[in-house]
């Protein structure tokens, strides 16, 4: 038997989307995306998205659901990837959370609140954002929050906003208002992996592949329906890139290699949130066996730990 929700995280580029079709095909199971940016329409080429094709007749849920305008929302995310969970579950069927977004995952399977927002604080620092830049809004939540400023980049506006409201809404550190984890639906989590230089050559072979299918066009496109306003959309691996060739500040050349040196410095974000979890059973991507060990782990009766932990 396999647990309610079999995850399979791990850093971009490993064989999540491999492994999970096969896992599916063997368990009975349905996808629900937990990549933060496949959840945009016509964001297909960079993110790797799955054509209906190469889905192999596998349903896939909380794709390409917002307008590359809006900005991501977590907690939306939480609620509709519940809801598909749910339905997928209430069919006798074995839901599979996939995607590399460690938060998306973790708001998903535990038991995670999100504090609220306050418009008029959320725009007053997002002028001020405008007006200084990142820096110095990043230095003060270094003073308020050190925990959170160590986990945010300086140059992470968006991030550092939320951050700052939160300290301001809730009177504590942002770092603070993650919950202990607390299971919300039993669950095994797979993790898959490869050697640092086997993928660092499988993502410049993939930048090299999404350029040829045709990137550019996909991202010039995306601009005529307003990427560059997206607060999220436009700060994506590859379009944020293509958006600076496409503005005349960087030749084509140097955007597809910024976009390998950026993919492999985010890949190093990955791995050192998902490593963080103990609960993770890590597989080797590039194992011969590698179906037949994360079915065995996923059909794993649970440790009394686990059960109680779910009750």
């Amino acid at each position: 038997m396999t647990v309610g929700v079999v995850a399979v995280v791990g850093p971009t580029a490993t064989g999540k989307s491999a492994l999970s079709l096969a896992l599916a095909h063997a368990l009975g199971g349905e996808v629900v995306n937990a990549d933060s940016m496949q959840l945009y329409r016509g964001m297909d080429i960079g993110t790797a998205k799955l054509t209906v094709a190469e889905r192999e007749g596998v349903a896939h849920h909380v794709l390409s659901i917002w307008d590359v305008t809006e900005p991501a929302s977590v907690a939306e995310y939480q609620r509709l990837a519940r809801a598909a969970i749910d339905d997928i579950r209430a069919r006798g069927r074995v839901p599979l959370l996939v995607g590399g977004s460690g938060l998306y995952v973790r708001a998903v399977l535990e038991r995670f609140e999100f504090p609220g927002t306050d418009a008029g604080l959320r725009a007053a620092l997002e002028a001020e954002l405008a007006d200084v830049g990142p820096g110095p809004l990043h230095a003060r939540l270094a003073r308020v929050d050190p925990g959170a400023a160590a986990g945010i980049l300086p140059s992470n506006g968006r991030r550092i906003v939320r951050a700052l409201e939160v300290v301001e809404l809730t009177g504590r550190g942002f770092t603070a208002t993650l919950p202990d984890p607390a299971p919300y639906y039993p669950s095994v989590q797979l993790g898959v992996d490869l050697d640092t230089g086997v993928l660092d050559e499988r993502i410049a072979a993939r930048v090299a592949q999404m350029w040829r299918r045709g990137l550019v066009d996909e991202v010039r496109h995306l601009a005529d329906r307003g990427l560059r306003d997206g607060r999220t959309a436009s700060r994506a691996l590859g379009y944020r890139q293509v958006l600076r060739y496409l503005a005349g500040q960087c030749p084509q050349e140097q955007a597809a290699a910024d976009t390998v040196r950026a993919t492999r410095r985010f890949v190093r974000r990955q791995r050192s949130w998902f490593r963080r979890d103990e609960r993770i059973h890590w597989l080797d991507g590039a194992a011969p066996d590698l179906l037949r060990t994360a079915l065995a782990a996923a059909r794993a009766p649970r440790s009394r730990a686990q059960q109680a932990r779910a009750q």
